[in-house]
């Protein structure tokens, strides 16, 4: 079988250069072969990634003709999330399990999460001291895990709550060290080999999280409440096509889905955005004058509006992308793509991060500029942080909303600095993207919203 071009040193040398720094090698890639290259890694078949828009639209809008998703590559992620994950499943099992998944991510319901998310917010901001740095992504992770904990699970008081939260937090910090990566690439050392073996740590602390888990949903069943609206309760009551529930089981790995999916990469892009802002005092003053013109306590969906707010959010996913590729697509008739023949079996990834990184599409595409966000409006193919088709990410309005109420929250309620204002980059967490050094703010004072009244009376 006949691949675009790629690196030729040793698929062993190249794995290793993918899990130590996939951006760099990524880059490098794309600087010798172009937007279109294969890569080697060791245990896995060669894979083709893409950055051309033109591309990735041919890609993802074939979903479901030339080309499948394929499940035994998602593998990667069921130690995790589960072997009925929407993530690990394909084909029709994929599909059941996202139209059971998709109702609670839309319409009215999402309203209901608002007063959630500030709150949250507020609790977590009003613990760290004036004069005193803390690292600003321990801050949001603290944030998107609570709300998870009380929009997802419907846990916000108690015992089980408290120790949940406790495993689950362990569970993903643990997992996402470069040593639990390289674990993932080769599964015959995904055993527990004693006390002293990481994996079986991991597993221990996983089968203990399960447990509690699975309680919870045993008690819900006793002891069903439709008045309830955290997703748990929605997903327990969805029914598929036949009239079928989900079972113990997938509710468990649909909820570490959307733990594994919503905590990590919102908490992450959090950090990145409150970087961003106190890093450029220009943005940081337009991103406050608008949200003062809102007032005191603004409506949600009018801070959701905001449009300097949306391009800051949306400059914050460009620029370093949490999800570096798009999920793996198989090629299962030939297909003619970017002037090359691929041929059936051929595996497919989407760039994420390089195609956002694309100087044809973003001039200085290493600049913060939000204002990119308000001169034109980039296709489903140019920009996709939240990746595309029939595999884009179904909490992509949730991690929005959150998103942007917590920062309102936080920039409203505090002034903030960066302890260090030197730059901080992205590197590899996990499977996903990270800052490269802590970032360390402090509180300098409490902050009071100027009256848009005030601000437009002249004296």
């Amino acid at each position: 079988m006949k691949f675009p071009n790629g690196p030729q040193t040793p698929a062993v040398l190249q794995l290793l250069h993918w899990i130590a720094n996939p951006m760099s090698f990524m880059e490098a890639c794309a600087k010798s072969y172009g937007d279109i290259f294969t890569i080697r890694l060791k245990n896995l078949p060669p894979l083709v990634m893409v950055s051309n828009p033109q591309a990735l639209q041919q890609i993802l809008t074939n979903d479901t003709k030339a080309l499948e998703a394929p499940g035994d590559l998602n593998d990667l992620l069921e130690s995790l999330v589960g072997k009925h994950s929407v993530m690990t499943l394909s084909g029709a099992e994929h599909q059941r399990q996202r139209q059971l998944l998709m109702p609670p991510f839309h319409g009215e319901r999402m309203r209901n999460y608002s007063q959630v998310i500030t709150d949250v917010t507020k609790k977590v901001i009003s613990q760290y001291q004036i004069g005193k740095p803390f690292n600003i992504r321990s801050a949001t992770q603290a944030i998107t895990l609570r709300v998870i904990m009380q929009a997802v699970f419907g846990l916000h008081e108690g015992p089980r709550a408290e120790k949940l939260q406790n495993f689950l937090s362990d569970i993903l910090e643990k997992g996402s060290s470069q040593l639990s990566v390289a674990l993932l690439y080769f599964p015959a050392l995904q055993r527990d080999f004693g006390p002293i073996n990481f994996w079986g740590k991991q597993m221990r602390r996983q089968q203990e999280a399960d447990q509690l888990i699975y309680e919870e949903i045993w008690e819900r069943r006793k002891q069903l409440d439709s008045s309830r609206t955290d997703i748990l309760s929605l997903l327990m009551a969805a029914r598929d096509e036949a009239g079928q529930p989900m079972t113990d089981q997938e509710l468990r790995d649909e909820l570490m889905t959307l733990l594994a999916a919503g905590h990590e990469t919102t908490a992450t892009a959090l950090a990145w955005a409150l970087y961003w802002i106190h890093k450029i005092p220009s943005v940081h003053q337009k991103l406050l004058q608008e949200l003062d013109s809102l007032g005191d306590n603004p409506d949600p969906s009018m801070v959701f509006k905001l449009p300097y707010l949306n391009a800051v959010c949306s400059e914050t996913l460009r620029i370093y992308p949490v999800a570096m590729l798009t999920f793996p697509r198989v090629v299962r008739t030939p297909l003619s793509l970017g002037g090359y023949e691929l041929e059936p079996g051929t595996v497919l990834l989407g760039s994420i991060y390089l195609t956002h990184q694309r100087e044809d599409i973003y001039p200085e595409p290493k600049q913060f500029k939000p204002e990119r966000f308000l001169q034109r409006q980039f296709s489903a193919y140019e920009f996709l942080p939240f990746g595309g088709g029939a595999r884009r990410c179904i909490g992509l309005a949730f991690a929005q909303l959150e998103m942007k109420l917590a920062l309102a929250k936080i920039l409203s309620s505090l002034e903030l600095k960066l302890v260090d204002n030197g730059e901080v980059r992205p590197k590899r967490r996990g499977l996903v993207t990270g800052p490269n050094r802590p970032i360390q703010m402090v509180v300098t004072g409490q902050r009071q919203v100027k009256s848009p009244i005030l601000q437009t009376t002249t004296i």
